[in-house]
C-alpha cells in the first residue's frame, strides 16, 4: 500500500520537478570586465550569431570577454531572444 506522501503518486509517474530553468549563460563579474560563458550549444550559437570571435580581444572564445558598460544590453538581448542567463 502506497502512503499520500508518496511522490511518485503525488505527481502521477515521477517525481515533481522544481520548476528550475537551466541557464545557458554564466556572468563573472572580475569588476571592469565580465566573462560571460556559454553553457549550451544555444549559447554558443548566439554568441557566434551576436558578438562573434573577431569583436574586440577574445582570447577565450566562446567565453566572451566584454566591459561592464556593455554587460547590461548583452543580457538583454539574450534574455529576449529566450535563452536564461545565471
Amino acid at each position: 500500500m502506497m502512503s499520500s506522501n508518496d511522490s511518485f503518486v503525488a505527481s502521477g509517474s515521477s517525481p515533481t520537478h522544481s520548476g528550475k530553468i537551466s541557464p545557458d549563460f554564466l556572468i563573472e563579474n572580475h569588476g571592469s570586465i565580465f566573462l560571460l560563458k556559454p553553457l549550451t550549444p544555444s549559447a554558443t550559437s548566439w554568441i557566434e550569431e551576436h558578438i562573434g570571435q573577431d569583436n574586440g580581444y577574445q582570447p577565450y572564445f566562446p567565453t566572451v570577454v566584454v566591459e561592464h558598460r556593455y554587460i547590461a544590453d548583452i543580457v538583454a538581448g539574450i534574455q529576449n531572444d529566450g535563452l536564461a542567463v545565471a
